[in-house]
This record gives structure tokens, sequence and C-alpha cells, in this order.
């Protein structure tokens, strides 16, 4: 399923003649603007977005200052699409490197290139799927968003200097974080640096490594860090593990965990 069955690239290009695919085709905008042709609907895309074709639809594809692309032929689709439609990548470009790496991979022998290309083509359809559910953003809040989470284990990193080199004014920067994620930019770190301490905090049960583990998660004083981890669950850092556990949260039983508690010498 999922399977990258071809991968081309367009250099620059001003029109590609009426044509139709027997695979799902997927074609992102590498640069330049243009605009699908269908029978009855046009599709004006841009650099950064990708366009969905359904199989067996006939399209033409033009633009006048000419455009770039790398498209995509998947077979056996888990996903089913009745007619076009675009989908906009976010500001880390993350569906462009997917394209690059398949691209670059199906164009090299290799012993590793079939399961490599199925690999990719269900990474694809995973991206096509979660846009599909995600709400729009602005591309500020993008920005914002994806900044915070390159630098939340940054002690040293200044979100409100950050804010404030943006061209927008910062009291309108939190309402439109706030309105689009649902919490502020600093709650927004915050609850990183803390969730990711929690994670941490499941690997040192005992409790000893507080202070290391406040620093890995972007924290300059363990005491500062203590009283937020206590404020948004409840307990101390130092108690969570146990506390997490008795209570019956799966969270924590992986298998990190699990031989934790089978090489205890209490046991």
């Amino acid at each position: 399923m999922n399977e990258l069955i071809y991968v081309g690239k367009h250099s620059l290009t001003y029109s590609v003649s009426r044509h139709a695919h027997n695979a799902l085709e997927l074609v992102y905008c590498t640069g330049g603007r243009g605009r699908f042709l269908f029978d009855g609907l046009t599709l004006p895309y841009a650099e950064g977005d990708l366009v969905i074709i359904p199989p067996n639809i006939p399209h033409s594809n033009a633009g006048e200052e000419g455009f770039t692309n790398i498209h995509v032929n998947l077979s056996d689709p888990t996903m089913s699409f009745k007619t076009p439609m675009i989908i906009k990548d976010d500001s880390n470009h993350f569906i462009r490197d997917v394209f690059d790496a398949a691209f670059f991979h199906f164009s090299v022998p290799g012993e590793r290139k079939s399961a490599l290309l199925n690999a990719y083509g269900n990474l694809l359809i995973c991206y096509v799927a979660a846009c599909q559910d995600e709400p729009a953003r602005s591309k500020v809040v993008e920005e914002i968003e994806s900044c915070i989470i390159r630098n939340f284990t940054n002690a040293n990193f200044e979100l409100d200097t950050y804010l404030r080199s943006l061209p927008f004014s910062y009291d309108y920067l939190r309402r439109l974080f706030k309105k689009e994620l649902g919490i502020t930019p600093h709650q927004y770190l915050m609850d990183m640096r803390l969730d990711a301490a929690a994670d941490q905090l499941s690997l040192h049960y005992d409790g000893s490594n507080i202070t290391e583990v406040s620093t890995m998660c972007g924290f300059r004083e363990p005491l500062y860090f203590s009283r937020m981890f206590k404020k948004k669950f409840g307990t101390a850092p130092s108690h969570y593990l146990q506390t997490h556990l008795h209570s019956g949260d799966e969270r924590y039983l992986d298998s990190g965990n699990v031989k934790i508690m089978l090489d205890d010498p209490n046991e």
C-alpha cells in the first residue's frame, strides 16, 4: 500500500499537456506558480503547495512565469480521493523534505530502494491525512510555534525577544496565537518544557536527577521548575513517576520502566 511507483521532477516549465494517470498523483510545487486545469475546475497553486490528483482524472498544468515541481505516483493508496485538492506545506517544509528524499532514492540504485519508497509513500499519506484534519493556521503563528519547538530546551531562549523581533504588534501576536492554538505563546512554551520534563522523569524514578532534568528541558532554576511542575501535575517532580505508576497511568508503563521494576533488588 502507498508504494511510490514513480517519482519525477520538472525543472523550469511553462506548460504540461492534458493527460491522466492510472495511479494517484501528488505534485509538490518547489518554485514559481501555475494552475491545474481539470474538467470544470481550476486550481491555482504556488510554491509550497501540494496538489492531489485522483486516478484517471484528465488534467493539464500551466503557468505564465513558470514552475518547478516534484511529482509522484502512488499505487494502492490507503486514502480515497474523489476530486482534486490542494494542501499547503507548513513553515518547516516537512512535506518538501519527503519529496526531495523520495526523488533521490527513486533516482539511484540500491538494495533498500523499494522499502524506502514504500516508507516515503506511507509518510506522504500520513502528512496528507494530518493536514486535512488540522485547522488552518496563519503563517506567522506557524513560525512562532516552530521557533518554540526548536528552542524550548534552550534555557537562554528569550521568547519575548523573538516575538518583538517580528513585524507585528506584540499584543496582536499573543492574541492571534491564542485564538488559533487556544493558549498563549508563553503557555505553549511552558507546557512543552513541563511535558518534556515529565517524560524525562519517567527514566529517573528515584528523583535524584531533578536539576539535570530541569536544565535539559529549558529551565534555569530548579526551584522554579519544581514549582511550575507541581502547579501543572499536582505533585513534586521527585514523586511524579511513583504517583503515576501507583495510579495505573499506562503512559509510563513502557519497556524501560518495566525493566527498571524487574531489576529492583528488593524483588
